[in-house]
């Protein structure tokens, strides 16, 4: 099983350790590309238009002066710098042990910076989103996108694909349609159905806690991931087609 997690916005950076150390990295054949990205963000994080280049405001001024040095800033496992509402609510460290090995098994987030990485990497705070265009890279959903499908098409094997990301990540792999599952949040009020924005981030963190703490045998298909689902909440699948990914829909009532 491979489920594939967004980065979170908000992150905490490492308070002392090591730096970065690139080769220990999950993907190592990204490497060289991972390189080109943190040069490419150090030359833009230092010019006068920073901030706008990397479309953030001027209370992220000191992330974006982090990201001239990421080659020394300490490094810490992704689970722990990625600390948005998604990650707060699959909460890695109350885990049991069997459940951490799972999800440092199934997890992988996919990230502007490095691509993809696994979730017990060791990576250092930064900010930048796939929607960024660096110079000489283009927009960074693009840059990835082939060097994502080589990279991840050994891990995605022969198992289901858990997509919790956001379109935004989404862009930059497209797994196989046909073992790919897409967990989307709906919320029923009086029969009438509108999709979750925001909030979608917390209940996508929280199928991923139950799907960890599953007793079971790991689904292998979206039906048997269905079950999964309703061991919590009302669920739907809709099936894909070849070219589609499967959904899978959450749905709320008030």
């Amino acid at each position: 099983m491979l489920i594939l997690l967004p980065p979170s916005e908000g992150k905490t950076p490492a308070p002392a350790g090591s730096a970065v150390n690139l080769a220990s990295l999950s993907f190592p054949e990204l490497a060289v590309a991972r390189k080109e990205v943190m040069r490419a963000l150090s030359e833009v994080s230092g010019r006068e238009d920073a901030l706008e280049a990397l479309g953030v405001g001027a209370s992220l001024a000191h992330d974006v002066e982090r990201n001239r040095r990421l080659h020394a800033e300490p490094a810490a496992p992704a689970h722990r710098v990625y600390s948005g509402v998604l990650y707060e609510a699959l909460g890695y460290s109350t885990l049991t042990p069997a459940q951490k090995r799972r999800a440092e098994d199934w997890i992988v987030v996919v990230s502007a910076l490095w691509g993809a990485v696994g979730f017990g990497d060791a990576v250092p705070s930064y900010r930048l989103s796939m929607s960024t265009a660096l110079p000489g890279l283009g927009r960074l959903a693009s840059y990835w996108r082939p060097l994502l499908a080589e990279a991840l098409a050994d891990r995605a094997g022969d198992g289901i694909v858990v997509d919790c990301r956001s379109s935004t990540y989404a862009a930059a792999y497209v797994p196989p349609a046909a073992r790919t599952v897409r967990v989307d949040v709906f919320r029923d009020r009086g029969g009438r159905r509108s999709v979750v924005s925001h909030f979608a981030k917390h209940h996508r963190g929280e199928f991923v806690r139950h799907l960890l703490a599953h007793r079971g045998k790991a689904p292998s298909t979206p039906e048997a991931l269905l079950g999964v689902a309703r061991g919590k909440w009302e669920a739907e699948l809709r099936e894909g087609t070849a070219k589609r990914a499967h959904s899978l829909a959450l749905i709320l009532r008030d």
